[in-house]
């Protein structure tokens, strides 16, 4: 069941600091949702409260499955995902790092581990399965956290600046990683970067925000 996603007018602020003010969007695609914008306008924080880690101070965000508003609960949550600039990665194989969140849904065994195998494959790492995760590259530890996000089969993924800190070569594997799962519709992504190159290269809808709010770019 397809999620439509609708931010309005959120605002958002730390310390005094106002960082979101009046921000609205609807993501209603399936497909790839570029955010960009300066170093410390808000890119960050509209993800987390889009993946309802934190709370607005004001506005609302709202799910919706064929016009139906879902309520924010754990049914929800398991339904969206986000995967961070800096993945935590834990002392354990590569392969038990991307199970962990079928394990805490109840998936376990073969059904287990041919979800983990598919998700690893995907993301060119199944060679490393067997490796112990806090020994891969920072390339290939921000795919692992990609593996681990789609292992789950997220309806809506948020990466926030996948590539940053990342080698050419990793970023040129992450980028294509990106544009099979919408080849293939495994779900809605919505990226930030400040990078525009990649932007123009992924972006199905390219946005920008500028002075707390999301405009088309």
């Amino acid at each position: 069941m397809i999620l439509d996603l609708s931010a309005t007018n959120i605002s958002k602020g730390y310390n005094g600091n106002q960082v979101l003010k009046g921000c609205d969007f609807l993501f209603d695609n399936i497909g790839i949702y570029v955010l960009t914008g300066a170093n410390g306008c808000g890119k960050s924080t509209f993800l987390r409260l889009c993946a309802l880690i934190e709370s607005p101070d004001s506005g609302e965000i709202n799910y919706r499955a064929e016009g139906t508003v879902l309520p924010k609960d754990l049914a929800l949550k398991r339904r969206i995902t986000l995967v961070l600039p800096k993945v935590g990665v834990f002392n354990t194989t590569v392969f038990r790092n991307v199970s962990y969140g079928l394990g805490i849904r109840g998936i376990k065994g073969r059904k287990a581990a041919v979800k983990v195998n598919d998700a690893l494959e995907f993301v060119g790492l199944a060679d490393k399965k067997d490796q112990n995760g806090l020994t891969l590259s920072s390339g290939e530890t921000q795919r692992l956290g990609i593996a681990r996000a789609l292992v789950i089969e997220p309806d809506m993924l948020f990466l926030d600046e996948p590539t940053a800190s990342v080698d050419q070569k990793n970023t040129a594997i992450i980028e294509d990683i990106i544009l099979r799962m919408k080849r293939e519709g495994r779900a809605t992504v919505i990226i930030t970067t400040h990078d525009k190159e990649q932007a123009a290269r992924l972006a199905d809808s390219l946005l920008l925000m500028h002075d707390g709010k999301i405009s088309r770019g």
